[in-house]
C-alpha cells in the first residue's frame, strides 16, 4: 500500500522542509508503507507524477487545513488525470480537533497569556472551506475559553491586519507550513503570534489515522465522490502561490 501526502506547494526552504519532515516521521510510524509526497500546485512532483510511479492500491491524505479549490477540484483532477485504478481521497487535515489542540499548544509557546485570539487562515472563495475555518474556530474558543474571531490573509475577509490593529489580540496560526503566509501573520503587530502548525506529532498521528480509516466508510471518500463534488465549487480566483495552506 502506498501513502501519498498531498501539499500545497512553496518556494519558501523553510515550508518545504515542513512537509518533508511530516512525511519522515509518517515513515516512522508506518515502516511497512511507502510514503510519497506530492504537490497540488507551484512545486512538483504533482500527485499525477506520483501516482503514475505507483504498483497497488494508494491513499492520497491532503494536507489542507480547509477543503478549498485544491482539495475539491486540483487534486481529484491530477487523480483522474493519473488513471490510477486503485486510489482513494481522505479527508483533509481541517477541521481537525487533534489540529485544533496543537495551534492552541504553538499559542501557549508563543506567549500567550489569557488575550482574545484571531485565527489567522489562508482564505477562499468556496464558502465550504471558509465553515472549516469556522469551525475550527469554534473548536479552539471551546479549547481555550476566550473569544475567538477569524481572520483571513487572503481572498476573504474580514483580514488578520485588520482585526489586530489597535487592539490586544493574540493571532493564532491556522496554516500548516512557514511561508508567505504566515510571514502576514507574524509581521500583523500583535504582541503574540503563533508559530504554524508544522510537523508536529499531532499533524503525524493524523495522517497515520487518516491512512488507516482510509478503506472504512466513515474515512475516506471515492474518488468519484471528489469529483462529483468538484463540479460544485466556484471559479478559481487569483491566489497566492507561496504557502502551503488549505
Amino acid at each position: 500500500m502506498t501513502l501519498v501526502l498531498a501539499a500545497h506547494g512553496t518556494r519558501d526552504p523553510a515550508g518545504a522542509r515542513v512537509i518533508s519532515d511530516l512525511a519522515e516521521r509518517v515513515r516512522d510510524r508506518l515502516p511497512d508503507v511507502d510514503v510519497w509526497v506530492a504537490f497540488a500546485d507551484v512545486c512538483s512532483p504533482s500527485v499525477t507524477d506520483v501516482l503514475r510511479r505507483v504498483d497497488g492500491p494508494a491513499v492520497v491524505v491532503p494536507a489542507f487545513l480547509a477543503s478549498g479549490y485544491h482539495v475539491r477540484v486540483d487534486i481529484p483532477a491530477q487523480i483522474k488525470e493519473a488513471g490510477h485504478p486503485q486510489t482513494v481521497v481522505t479527508e483533509p487535515f481541517g477541521p481537525s480537533p487533534s489540529l485544533v489542540a496543537v495551534v492552541h499548544e504553538r499559542l501557549v509557546e508563543a506567549g500567550w497569556d489569557g488575550e482574545p485570539i484571531v485565527l489567522a487562515a489562508a482564505g477562499s472563495s468556496d464558502s465550504r472551506a471558509l465553515a472549516d475555518v469556522g469551525r475550527a474556530a469554534k473548536l479552539l474558543h471551546t479549547r481555550t475559553g476566550v473569544d475567538v474571531e477569524v481572520g483571513y490573509i487572503t481572498t476573504a475577509s474580514p483580514r488578520v491586519t485588520d482585526l489586530v490593529r489597535d487592539r490586544r489580540l493574540a493571532i493564532a496560526s491556522w496554516l500548516l507550513a512557514p511561508g508567505l503566509f504566515h510571514r502576514v501573520v507574524r509581521d500583523a503587530g500583535a504582541r503574540v503570534a503563533a508559530g504554524p502548525i508544522g510537523a508536529h506529532p499531532g499533524a503525524v498521528e493524523l495522517v497515520v489515522r487518516r491512512y488507516r480509516n482510509a478503506y472504512l466508510p466513515t474515512g475516506a471518500v471515492s474518488l468519484p465522490l471528489v469529483l462529483a463534488t468538484a463540479t460544485q465549487v466556484p471559479a478559481r480566483s487569483p491566489r497566492a502561490q507561496d504557502s502551503l495552506v488549505g
